[in-house]
């Protein structure tokens, strides 16, 4: 998912939304051509691309229930914007997991309701996290601000609040994305921001700062070409995110990372991660390149042990396969910068677009899509 974007977007964009419902009719899948400038792909186009619903305001996460509840957050880019998290059901988004979280700038602290929440996860126990940056668009990282929450979707009641401060999330940073290890009970986030990785021991809530000074964290120092055009900001200058999307593997032992302005994936072992007792050194030396994958915002393993990845250069999802390979499994037109995965437990793919390379003027409804098998 995708870093603070408000220090990239400018202007200002009126949002609603409109819930479409699930099995449309599959968009035509568009054979767009793949660029040569990371992995070689082998393309096999297995899948068919059908709408969910569609938003007039930017969301970028997506995360859906063992029970096929579908959340969503819209984060805090423009002052327009009230609503952080909401539940998508068929008569609409309501905020969840309700109004007061969903009140910025309210007289409670900024401890009790959402400044800019980047991302929704379901983890392996059908409990709902949300990760709020606490970066406001116009005053920076505010403080208290920066947390993990964690739903109880039977209650639909905040059970554990984790707060981060400024040794976790400095100024600059950008909490980006999560995954929950829950056999360990730990948390790993990705800043996108500064470029590192923070675990979260969720017995305690003791937080560290993990390979801010490794390579694997930074971004690249390339441009990156979105339908055809350079991602550039005004003065032409390329646009710098740092680690961003994230995964955890079926069996748990590692933990794969990369930067958005990166073609390259990273893993490391989770037990290095939570071992406190291992010198920043000793932990560099853990880290392990996977392959040039291609630029990717999210990834995401799926039950059948591939690696998703949001291919961002090519209007496309790729998977890594466990032998290695990486596959173009669709292209589309409409897949406009996609940006964030919910997998469930049965293996169905849901896909938001951000259209981020497009600021403030997106050329379609921000989508959210299921991909179905052919």
């Amino acid at each position: 998912m995708l870093t603070s974007c408000h220090r990239i977007l400018t202007g200002s964009i009126i949002i609603s939304f409109f819930f479409t419902g699930c099995e449309q009719d599959a968009h035509p899948t568009e054979n767009l051509p793949i660029n040569g400038n990371d992995t070689d792909s082998v393309v096999t186009y297995d899948y068919t691309l059908h709408t969910v619903a569609q938003s007039e305001r930017l969301w970028t996460g997506v995360a859906v229930s063992d029970e096929g509840r579908i959340f969503v957050n819209y984060p805090h880019w423009w002052p327009e914007e009230h609503i952080s998290v909401a539940e998508l059901t068929s008569s609409g988004k309501v905020a969840y997991p309700n109004q007061i979280w969903n009140t910025p700038e309210s007289e409670l602290s900024p401890k009790w309701y959402f400044v800019c929440v980047q991302s929704v996860y379901i983890d392996s126990e059908n409990y709902l996290w949300i990760l709020d940056p606490g970066d406001d668009p116009r005053r920076g990282i505010i403080d208290e601000a920066p947390k993990l929450i964690k739903v109880d979707l039977q209650s639909d009641k905040v059970i554990k609040r984790v707060y981060f401060d400024s040794t976790i999330a400095p100024p600059n940073s950008y909490l980006n994305d999560v995954r929950i290890d829950t056999e360990r009970d730990y948390a790993y986030l990705t800043d996108s921001g500064l470029g590192a990785i923070i675990t979260v021991d969720l017995t305690t809530k003791e937080s560290r700062r993990l390979l801010a000074d490794h390579s694997s964290t930074k971004a690249d120092d390339i441009t990156l070409s979105i339908e055809d055009r350079p991602w550039v900001r005004s003065d032409g200058s390329s646009i710098k995110v740092h680690s961003d999307g994230l995964a955890l593997d079926l069996t748990g032992e590692y933990l794969y990372y990369q930067a958005l302005t990166s073609r390259k994936l990273y893993r490391v072992p989770t037990e290095a991660l939570c071992d406190t007792a291992l010198s920043t050194r000793e932990l560099s030396y853990k880290v392990e390149f996977v392959k040039a994958s291609g630029a990717s915002d999210a990834i995401e393993f799926g039950p059948d042990g591939n690696l998703y990845l949001t291919a961002i250069e090519h209007n496309a999802i790729r998977c890594l396969t466990p032998d290695g390979e990486v596959e173009t499994i669709i292209q589309d037109k409409h897949l406009k910068w996609p940006d964030s995965f919910s997998i469930t437990a049965d293996g169905d793919i849901y896909v938001t677009t951000s259209q981020v390379h497009r600021g403030s003027n997106p050329t379609e409804p921000y989508g959210l899509f299921k991909l179905v098998p052919k």
